[in-house]
């Protein structure tokens, strides 16, 4: 399961009320693949298609595709703000990785 925290659920809750779309899903894809393993991306979508898989976490509806849920069952989607700016974060402890990985860190 993944799960969005409560900082987190607040921003996407006001994000969606200003879209005026309640219908909203939030979307997690692969955005790439670094030597620090898998790069999640998060986008809102209202279209399902038959190979997304759906869940809900503190009332915030998630899809993904079938292949991503395999590698990010996990996770977390977490909201931080700090002295470097603000934002999403996406954490996921069964991503594999590390310097070394793609064998460019040498």
């Amino acid at each position: 399961m993944i799960e969005v925290t409560d900082r987190a659920a607040e921003e996407l809750k006001t994000l969606i009320e200003q879209e005026e779309k309640p219908e909203l899903a939030l979307r997690i894809f692969v955005a790439g693949v670094a030597c620090s393993g898998v790069q999640y991306g998060l986008a809102f979508d209202d279209e399902l298609s038959e190979d997304d898989v759906t869940m809900e976490s503190n009332g915030i509806k998630l899809v993904m595709a079938k292949d991503i849920e395999r590698s990010f069952s996990e996770g977390s989607i977490d909201f931080v703000e700090d002295e470097n700016g603000k934002g999403f974060l996406i954490r996921n402890p069964s991503a594999g990785g590390g310097c070394g990985t793609c064998g460019g860190c040498h």
